[in-house]
């Protein structure tokens, strides 16, 4: 019988699926469910969980058109890594870069309860890996680099998939560049301040000698921030905060500052 996928935002259970104990008619329907739900839906494998069923239970089907029974799957070995863009029914039209395990091996029990070994590369291991995800309640979400997720979830939030070209992500590695000169202007100021408790004129000249050398620092760093904030404005080029325009503003003002502080410095300082 065609069972009714479970799409989000139903949610999955967040609890381990439970362990097949009883070989009987039951289960056998149940796997003949699965089976009806893959043609149905033109799948290549379902989970037990995906149509409501918490057995730990995997059917996924062959190219010649047979079916293989998992029965309490169990990933025992694994090798090497790939990322690949992959898709689920739980998520429909949605996609994300998910890193997984190249090769795997897993244990699992045939309808007669026999234990059985399969060793799996390439598109099976990570269609099984997928499928075993479901045993545990988890989608691909929880595998997900911290960047994708954030990426994935605006896909969620504006319910179709974003393309990595059109991605912006709330934070970027320019905006640390930027802090740490705002940082380095906010020493050097500091530095301004204390230097008026200093009477000793070489000591004056060795601070004055400090924060020019440090100047120079700055403004070789708010030239990698230009340089690099443009790259991040190629491969992001919907955000706004990656635009030149933003990029040179932000670094005019980090001038400005780091002006007014040299300006103050020489006159009292020097």
């Amino acid at each position: 019988m065609v069972k009714e996928l479970i799409k989000y935002p139903t949610p999955l259970s967040v609890e381990y699926g439970i362990n097949v104990r009883e070989f009987d008619e039951k289960l056998f329907s149940l796997i003949d469910d699965l089976k009806d739900t893959i043609n149905e839906n033109n799948l290549k494998a379902l989970s037990a969980f995906q149509i409501g069923n918490y057995l730990n239970v995997i059917v996924l089907k062959n190219e010649d058109g047979s079916f293989l029974e998992l029965i309490n799957p169990k990933v025992i070995a694994h090798s090497g890594e790939v990322t690949t863009v992959e898709t689920t029914s739980y998520y429909d039209n949605l996609s994300a870069q998910v890193t997984r395990y190249e090769n795997i091996s897993v244990i699992y029990q045939n309808r007669a309860g026999e234990n059985q070994v399969l060793k799996a590369e390439g598109d099976l291991a990570i269609i099984l890996q997928r499928k075993i995800d479901y045993t545990f309640g988890s989608t691909f979400i929880n595998k997900l680099s911290k960047e994708e997720k954030q990426r994935f979830e605006g896909s969620l939030e504006f319910g179709s998939d974003i393309g990595y070209e059109n991605y912006c992500p709330t934070t970027f590695f320019k905006d640390k560049i930027i802090r740490f000169i705002n940082i380095i202007i906010a020493l050097l100021f500091f530095v301004f301040v204390i230097s008026f408790l200093v009477e000793d004129k070489k000591m004056l000249s060795d601070i004055w000698q400090y924060q020019l050398y440090t100047s120079y620092f700055i403004g070789l760093m708010t030239i990698v921030y230009i340089v690099y904030g443009r790259y991040e404005g190629l491969q992001y080029k919907t955000c706004t905060s990656c635009q030149i325009g933003n990029i040179l503003g932000t670094a005019f003002i980090a001038m400005v500052k780091l002006s007014a502080v040299m300006t103050l410095s020489y006159i009292f300082v020097k």
